[in-house]
């Protein structure tokens, strides 16, 4: 690389097609590993809140019975996940501007930004939950006030959260929101894995062949919320699919490809950095996909022989830790504690500025600023990241419901993977140039997981 930046110069606008911005992609994959980013970005904000609480749950109620579902929820959406992000880079554009253009149009505006505003209260919901599991697990851990449980303990540590997650965000910088979600992802993971294999030496022993049996497919009827919750919440949501956009366009993959001027060049330049984008997207899935597996193992094995242990409401972090405390010790619990209450952190790390980018862009097509003048955005991305974790905070200390919020926010989550596998299959055939497409086997793919994705949303809403 001749400026050998692994980013775009903070000083320049991503967002902005600058022929002069233009880069050669890597020519292999080890190249391209240098360049890799968004997807740590992602599963940032994917481990945690819904493998922590829903896969968990999952495997306390039904044991290891939906095992595959963890693979099936995490591999099915990165198709759709890829080819939005292929539409990205290819035009520059970002997922909610696209958005806009998916017909019909209601009083100007594509149904599927009036969708997003909707889902913001999946949004809030969502996040309130899991700042406020967070919040539940540091105060289990060092309580303030005396009862961990109370009202003035979990504030103050929601409190803390919240403002260390806004300092952190003041700067709105790509490359220290990557940096930050790259080491907790690491943390996260081996955490995972380590309590997982920590199981073995206590009673709640997991074998070979309980995990061989719950490969096999297989359905539950009375847990069928909680799964698609699961499906929503676990590997990318929605909102994830979404931001992974802009931090593809952020990490400069859309701006090192150029404008579209019709040449070679440009067809060799878009399918190289799409490439790199790929190998981003699925070790991103790698990574969240051995951290979801692990979790749900650890609820099917420690939580589902004990039904009357099983996590609800504010309990769901003391339950499995009190677990560990009985059986290997105080540091058992303890480590437990500050893993769960990280991952959930993280995820908050990880979400204030991906949705704070969403809610600006969504703002912006109703007309409250111009998205494309760099100044402007980067003073309204700020503000709603003072904004949106204060909210998230004073809903979690009001409600005190962190597995409800968070479950209620994957059905919702599921309703809104419904809009965007339709908005990626428009967007695909109407705007992305044919030749940075990968041929019909990945358009068989993409169909098969935008049906999946539906399937479950219809599903989702004639349950709720």
């Amino acid at each position: 690389m001749a400026d050998g930046t692994m980013t775009v110069d903070q000083k320049k606008d991503p967002y902005l097609l600058d022929p002069a911005m233009v880069k050669e992609p890597p020519k292999s994959w080890r190249g391209g590993l240098r360049f890799l980013g968004p997807g740590m970005i992602t599963s940032a904000a994917v481990v945690g809140s819904g493998e922590l609480l829903t896969a968990t749950t999952l495997g306390a109620e039904v044991g290891f019975m939906l095992f595959w579902l963890v693979f099936v929820s995490t591999f099915v959406k990165v198709w759709v996940q890829v080819e939005l992000a292929r539409w990205s880079i290819s035009t520059g554009k970002v997922a909610i501007t696209g958005y806009n253009d998916v017909p019909p149009k209601i009083a100007g505006r594509g149904w599927m930004a009036w969708l997003v505003l909707l889902m913001f209260l999946q949004f809030l919901i969502g996040q309130a939950g899991v700042i406020g599991a967070g919040a539940l697990a540091f105060s289990t851990l060092l309580p303030i006030g005396g009862d961990p449980f109370s009202t003035t303990s979990i504030g103050v540590w929601v409190l803390i959260l919240v403002v260390i997650a806004i300092a952190i965000h003041v700067a709105n910088r790509y490359k220290l929101v990557e940096s930050i979600s790259t080491v907790l992802v690491v943390l996260v993971t081996a955490f995972a894995v380590v309590m997982v294999f920590l199981v073995q030496f206590t009673e709640f022993q997991w074998s070979v062949a309980d995990v061989s049996d719950g490969l096999r497919f297989q359905v539950s009827a009375g847990s069928m919320g909680v799964a698609l919750s699961m499906f929503g919440m676990t590997g990318v949501g929605a909102g994830e699919i979404t931001a992974y956009t802009y931090w593809c366009v952020e990490k400069g993959y859309a701006a090192w490809t150029g404008p579209n001027d019709g040449s070679e060049a440009w067809v060799r330049r878009a399918r190289g950095w799409i490439r790199v984008m790929k190998l981003d997207a699925w070790v991103a899935w790698v990574v969240y996909t051995i951290s979801t597996a692990a979790l749900y193992m650890l609820g099917a094995a420690v939580l589902h022989p004990q039904p009357e242990l099983r996590p609800e409401g504010p309990e769901v972090m003391g339950v499995i830790s009190n677990i560990f405390t009985s059986t290997v010790g105080q540091w058992g619990g303890t480590v437990f504690l500050v893993g769960a209450g990280v991952a959930l952190f993280k995820t908050i790390i990880a979400n204030v500025p991906s949705l704070g980018r969403q809610v600006g862009n969504t703002l912006s097509v109703f007309g409250a600023f111009d998205w494309t003048d760099m100044r402007q955005r980067d003073r309204w991305m700020r503000v709603i990241m003072v904004v949106l974790p204060i909210t998230w905070g004073l809903l979690a200390v009001a409600v005190q419901a962190p597995l409800t919020l968070v479950v209620i926010a994957g059905i919702l989550n599921s309703l809104f993977l419904m809009g965007v596998a339709i908005a990626t299959l428009y967007l695909s055939r109407t705007e992305t140039d044919p030749r940075v497409k990968d041929g019909k086997p990945f358009m068989v793919l993409l169909v098969i997981s935008a049906f999946a994705i539906f399937a479950v949303g219809f599903i989702g809403l004639t349950d709720i």
